[in-house]
Parts: structure tokens; sequence; C-alpha cells
């Protein structure tokens, strides 16, 4: 069963394995492990951004396709389900509407800019979705009647699924189970199913013919395989991935914005949590995801307890200070890519593979 769920695809890796079950053992029972606000929040992300970054690996690391526009099509998922909420009726009808018409127009634009666009050299495709990522930005804080501009769009949910709803009266040990809970458990779950179907995508026939275009273009062209056509299916797939993972944000933080999905410190977020992880593999996604958004909230409280257990040692205090943790942020990055060129996950691979 197991073989399946994972599409035969192990960790073939100790560590890895064992770091897999923390990291899925960790979220699962977030709301139990880590109480409050802020973890929980953290969590959340963790779950959502592991499937914003894996499917874009399915363009990056198994099909060779370099694109900026990922985060547009994150915000069109975050924008359609909070433009559905704010103007239609509150409920899992308004939700549905939503994430349909996300849907459907990320297909469309994600259809249309392989199309035309994959056919082109790599830096030139690069070039256009950058170019049109950049337009759906400015185009967003713009239009202001509808996308609530610079200020976005803080919207209601379901009842379900606010964080005032109680769903049992007494606490779950200890820890109670109201909206919050809840979302929290629709996060994590549809975060869950989405990134085992991304697996088993890779790992099929599709997958294969994907790898074999990233490695060699000309020689599965001349096999008789489409490159344009496969391109742009996983162009089209990266895209639907993404834009439910930006629902799923949106539905998260009831509130979505330039700044929490179209901003493109976004996108080179995502490409440092590819390359950390490893590309052109699945768990990859879940490693750097997970590095990167913990040492993303909590490398500043780290460093504050450092440089206060160095207080009265000369310079070190100063160098530990929280207000450089994007500095040594900047330092765990570079370590973290001389150290393991091929990213975490394929250099533990690769060192299993050789003690066999």
């Amino acid at each position: 069963m197991i073989a399946s769920l994972l599409s035969a695809d192990f960790p073939r890796s100790r560590i890895l394995a064992v770091a897999l079950l923390a990291v899925f053992a960790g979220l699962a029972l977030a709301p139990f492990l880590f109480p409050g606000t802020r973890p929980l929040d953290v969590a959340a992300k963790v779950c959502v951004f592991i499937l914003l970054v894996a499917s874009y690996d399915l363009l990056l690391g198994y099909t060779g396709i370099v694109s900026f526009a990922h985060t547009m099509f994150f915000g069109i998922g975050g924008y359609g389900v909070a433009i559905a909420l704010s103007r239609m009726e509150v409920g899992w009808g308004a939700i549905a509407v939503g994430t349909a018409a996300a849907v459907l127009l990320s297909l469309a634009l994600s259809f249309l800019i392989g199309l035309f666009s994959l056919r082109v050299k790599a830096i030139f495709f690069a070039m256009i979705t950058l170019a049109v990522a950049s337009f759906f930005a400015i185009l967003a804080s713009q239009l202001s009647n509808v996308t609530g501009g610079e200020d976005g769009i803080t919207f209601r949910v379901p009842e379900l699924l606010r964080p005032a709803y109680r769903v049992l009266e007494q606490p779950l040990l200890g820890v109670t189970v109201g909206g919050r809970f809840v979302t929290y458990y629709l996060v994590f779950g549809a975060s869950l199913v989405l990134f085992v179907a991304l697996l088993r995508v890779v790992n099929s026939p599709f997958g294969r013919v994907l790898q074999a275009i990233r490695e060699n273009e000309f020689r599965a062209e001349a096999l008789g395989y489409r490159i344009v056509v496969y391109r742009t299916l996983a162009n089209c797939l990266g895209a639907l991935v993404a834009t439910l993972a930006g629902v799923l944000y949106a539905l998260w933080l009831r509130y979505t914005g330039p700044n929490t999905t179209l901003d493109f410190a976004i996108m080179i977020d995502i490409l440092l949590m590819v390359v950390i992880g490893g590309m052109g593999t699945m768990y990859g996604a879940v490693i750097g995801a997970t590095i990167f958004v913990v040492a993303q909230n909590y490398l500043q409280e780290a460093m504050k307890a450092v440089s206060g257990a160095l207080k009265g040692v000369p310079v070190l205090p100063d160098l530990f200070h929280p207000d450089r943790w994007l500095l040594w942020f900047g330092v765990l990055f570079v370590l973290s890519v001389y150290y393991f060129p091929a990213g975490i996950v394929g250099q533990l691979r690769a060192r299993a593979a050789l003690k066999k």
C-alpha cells in the first residue's frame, strides 16, 4: 500500500526517510505538538509551500522549464476565492465558484504562455513569464475596485472555518477543536493529497517523458514525442497546483494581497527552496520548504538567544544580533549549496547509493 501511495519512489536514504517522517508527523500533529497561533501559522505555511515548491519543481526539476510566473498562478488562486467570498454569499458554494474561476483562468493563461512561448529558447521563455507575472502584479495593484489594490482583500469564510466556531465543546487532548483546527486540517489534507498526486505524475510514463525532454530534448523529439505538447501540459499542471495552493493559503489567512502571493520575492524564495531541497526530487520540496519557512520564522529568535548567551564576549554578541538574521540566512544558504550541490535530497541519495 505504501509503495502504491509513493508510486514506488522511496526515499532511498535512511536519514532522508527519518527526516520525511519527522516532517509528516510534525505537520499531521501540529495542533497538538505546537499549541499557539504562531506555530500553527508556520505549520500551515509549510504545508502550502511544500505544495507550491513541488508544483514548481515539476517545471524546473523534472522538465527543465525556468518560469517566473509561478507566483502569478499562486496569486490567481488567492484572489479567485477572495473575490468570490467577498462579493457572493459566504459559503462553500462561493469557495467552489472562486476556485473554479481561478483554475480556469490559470489553465487558460498557462496554456497560452506554453503554446506561444515554449517554442523559443529557455532564456526567452523565462523573460516572457517574468513580463507576464509583472504585468499581472501591476494589474492587481491598479484594479483596486476588484482586487483591493495594495491593501488586498480581507474576507469572511464559512462558519465551520471561523476561529470562533467550536466543533467540540470540550478540548481534545488539551486542544480546542474549532474553526482554526478544521481549517488547518483542510490545508494539511488537501496539500497531502495534491503532493501525492504530483508524486504519481512524475513517476508515470508522462513524468518519464518530461525527464527525457529535460535531459535531451532533441533525442526525445527524434523518438516521436511532441516536446511543445508535453511542456505545455507540464506548464498547465504546475499552474493548476499552484493555483490550488493559493486558494488554500487565502482560506488560511482569510486575506489575500500582492505581498502575500504576487511579490517577486516569493518567487525567489521558491527557487531557493527548490535548490536547497534538490531539483528533480519531489521530496526535495518537503525538505527545502520546511527548512526555509522554519528558518525564516525562527532564525531571528534563535540568534537573539545566542546573542544573549554570549553577552560579555567581545564582538560575538553583535555578530549574532537578531537584526543580522538575513546575513546568517544567506550564509546558511551558501553552505547548503556548497555541501549539498545536488540539494539535500540528491546528496543524501547519492551517499546512500555509494554505501551499497
